[in-house]
């Protein structure tokens, strides 16, 4: 993938926002300056500033990258907006409502966001929200969707330049660390979409397709990294089943605000089981503990 590819995927972006390249800059929350320089070729788009992009305008970091959605183990299939055409405010009030239904969802619960308190954060009408979404569930289920998306997105912006298997894998599990801000907010919602994909089939497929490219980004992590000599030839699958579950477990502890479970402590777990079970041995192989 060449800067300029990029810087050309993104100046077509932009063409088709409707405002200003100062109003596109401030809707990604980016310095002007910085955003023209990278559309010029002469800085390089953060990994922040992709995620960003990609959120505001329903593209996503895949395509930015390469012009494609092929890699199915970054890529996340997702519906592309469905901003009404002829409405020169439609994609960026359908992406307000997103982010706000998501901050909400995130804070309040998946069951407490009315169509109401929607409208209210993004400063228009119940009938604006219903235009675009005819019915609350069509609301909750699109923001689901797309926090699974951003999930997605920052990972791949994150990880693209990373070649080494190891520091690529120890990046997986920094992004997947429930801290404040943002993370935790991710972590909130995808609680809840366990949650309702036990009770609603619909979003048990989101559910399931989302975890499936969540396991596979390990595995395929993993397996480059047996190609590259660097982890134990230990079955990738299985060891990727224990990795996300470990990750799962500890994520949900220290959600809940276990006590002794701190993002700290989860790190230095998965660090630790990564180093024992995963790296290869001096030695060339590495073992299971005996029970």
């Amino acid at each position: 993938m060449h800067d300029t590819d990029l810087s050309g995927r993104v100046r077509a972006l932009l063409r088709e926002h409707p405002g200003s390249q100062r109003e596109f800059a401030e809707l990604i929350g980016m310095e002007q300056t910085k955003l023209s320089k990278s559309l010029s070729g002469t800085r390089r788009f953060t990994a922040a500033e992709l995620t960003r992009i990609a959120g505001a305008t329903g593209v996503t970091v895949q395509w930015l990258l390469s012009g494609t959605e092929d890699d199915p183990g970054t890529a996340v299939a997702v519906p592309q907006r469905t901003a009404r055409s002829g409405d020169r405010d439609s994609t960026g009030r359908y992406q307000q409502i997103l982010d706000a239904t998501w901050r909400l969802v995130a804070e309040r619960g998946y069951h407490a966001v009315r169509v109401a308190d929607v409208a209210r954060a993004c400063g228009t009408s119940a009938a604006t929200i219903h235009y675009h979404f005819p019915a609350r569930g069509d609301l909750l289920t699109e923001t689901l969707r797309y926090s699974v998306r951003l999930a997605f997105d920052r990972q791949v912006a994150e990880l693209h330049s990373i070649d080494d298997a190891h520091e690529r894998l120890l990046r997986l599990v920094e992004l997947q660390l429930p801290a404040q801000g943002r993370l935790r907010q991710e972590w909130s919602i995808w609680l809840q979409v366990w949650n309702e994909s036990a009770l609603d089939p619909d979003l048990r497929v989101l559910h399931s397709d989302s975890y499936a490219r969540w396991h596979d980004t390990i595995a395929r992590t993993l397996r480059e990294g047996q190609r590259q000599g660097v982890f134990t030839d230990r079955d990738a699958e299985e060891l990727a089943v224990t990795l996300t579950a470990l990750i799962d477990g500890l994520g949900i502890q220290v959600l809940a605000g276990r006590p002794g479970r701190s993002v700290e402590r989860m790190r230095r777990v998965l660090h630790e089981f990564i180093q024992r079970e995963v790296l290869r041995t001096t030695e060339g192989n590495t073992t299971w503990p005996t029970t």
